[in-house]
């Protein structure tokens, strides 16, 4: 590991195979612009204004139209979304910046309003999530109960994930990341109270994990392991993820599997298992089992980024809403310069407001 104690966040860092400015994550989050399922030139602009991250993890794309949850999220499974993501990550690459696409199926997060006709909400078990999702069709909607996923439809989106991979490096990302956090449908994989399967994918720890696993098996045989990263949120319960008694277990057992792997990076929320003596010991744990790096997310501030690189705790922080507001986040950060507040009502609109029109200043 590299020498701590002279690093901050303004230094330059290696990746997998690629080298980032500085040690900034920009971190993946929902912005509902992609119109039809595509990436446009809105969200080209909205990117390329935050390329001085030293790397920028996209909003959730899916890799199925299954996966396609809520109203205006982009994808990555057909031609056309293929090309509609090229001059995005060429507009991010001119503007001198790296970028990962976030691959996130919502699983059970999901509403048949926000999907093709043809499609299915698939989970790993029949059990609704609680709570209302947006429509444009129909507003708020309560989520439906999900279809059981036969295990060939979970290979079936095994294959998708790593499709997809593959289609976002031909779109010309750096790299992808696998969502497994927030209650979507790799962590409704791990929590034993959204899965209640009994066959190879329900039960154990092992078999729990057996999903994630081989999803990220799947997308590392197909761009490779330097290309692959994770999100992980151990005891968060956003989405209607209840808690558990064996998440240390299942966190601690699937950091030594994704380590064996080989992969980039495992990106943390860590806000919850900070909470507790017990979420403290599995973020020491994931540091010790997981060699490569560790990316960091939850509230961050400066001071506080700089603390867990200099400790060793993390070789990475990723800020979310504060870039929304603010497009040269590393330069106001290394200057000390007043951050601008983000307008939460214009988060999921569908327009230039409150997502293209912040000052870079």
């Amino acid at each position: 590991m590299e020498s701590q104690s002279k690093i901050n966040l303004f230094e330059p860092a290696s990746l997998g195979s690629i080298e980032l400015s500085n040690r900034i994550i920009m971190a993946p989050m929902t912005r509902s612009r992609a119109i039809g399922n595509l990436a446009n030139d809105l969200i080209a602009d909205y990117y390329a204004q935050r390329a001085t991250a030293g790397l920028i993890i996209t909003e959730g794309i899916s890799p199925s139209a299954n996966g396609l949850g809520y109203a205006r999220i982009p994808g990555l499974y057909t031609k056309e979304q293929i090309t509609s993501w090229q001059p995005v990550t060429k507009a991010i690459h001119d503007a001198g910046g790296k970028v990962f696409a976030q691959l996130m199926h919502t699983g059970r997060v999901s509403h048949k309003a926000n999907m093709p006709s043809d499609t299915v909400i698939l989970a790993p078990s029949a059990i609704a999530a609680k709570g209302d999702m947006w429509t444009d069709a129909e507003g708020m909607q309560p989520m439906p109960v999900p279809v059981t996923m036969s295990v060939d439809e979970i290979r079936n989106a095994i294959d998708e994930f790593a499709q997809a991979a593959q289609n976002a490096i031909d779109a010309g990302f750096d790299g992808v990341e696998l969502h497994g956090a927030n209650g979507y449908l790799l962590e409704q994989f791990l929590n034993p109270h959204v899965n209640q399967r009994t066959d190879d994918y329900g039960g154990s720890i092992e078999n729990r994990s057996r999903f994630v696993i081989a999803v990220a098996n799947a997308v590392v045989n197909k761009i490779g392991a330097d290309k692959t990263g994770i999100r992980i949120s151990p005891y968060n319960q956003y989405n209607d993820m209840p808690a558990y008694n064996e998440v240390y277990d299942t966190y601690n057992y699937l950091s030594n599997e994704l380590n064996k792997l080989n992969i980039a990076y495992v990106h943390v929320i860590d806000y919850a298992a900070r909470a507790t003596e017990e979420g403290m010991k599995l973020l020491d744990s994931i540091r010790s089992n997981f060699t490569n790096t560790i990316i960091l997310n939850g509230g961050y501030t400066k001071e506080r980024a700089e603390e867990v690189i200099i400790a060793g705790i993390a070789n990475l922080v990723s800020f979310g809403s504060p870039f929304i507001a603010n497009p040269n986040l590393p330069h106001k950060l290394q200057h000390n310069i007043t951050l601008n507040a983000p307008d939460s009502n214009l988060f999921f609109s569908a327009g230039a407001e409150g997502f293209t029109d912040y000052p870079a200043n």
